[in-house]
């Protein structure tokens, strides 16, 4: 009998109960969580980093722009004072347009 009572508990015990079982599935999920986590945090870092790259270039085409600017403005202003008439403006293409509406021109 006790012998039996012993093959009971041993058996019970070797057992995984569904608590273990859902307690491994947590785990496993858990990890895979941390992982993508993990991938997504160093695709945000990527995405930071190339952003701050393409802001540098946006801000140093924004200052060639400005320098053209001014510059075409010194060379007009010096052709009359030559007492020449300086060539006509060129128009602006009209796929250029919505990207002057925040702009004097």
């Amino acid at each position: 009998m006790v012998a039996a009572a012993g093959g009971v508990v041993s058996a019970r015990s070797a057992r995984r109960t569904k608590r273990q079982e859902k307690r491994d599935d947590f785990t496993a999920v858990t990890d895979r969580m941390e992982k993508e986590i993990g991938r997504q945090g160093s695709r945000i870092s990527e995405l930071e980093s190339d952003s701050v790259v393409k802001q540098e270039q946006i801000t140093g085409q924004g200052a060639a722009i400005s320098w053209l600017v001014v510059d075409r403005r010194r060379l007009v202003s010096y052709i009359r004072k030559s007492g020449l008439e300086p060539p006509l403006p060129r128009p602006i293409p009209e796929r250029a347009r919505p990207y002057l509406d925040s702009i004097d021109v």
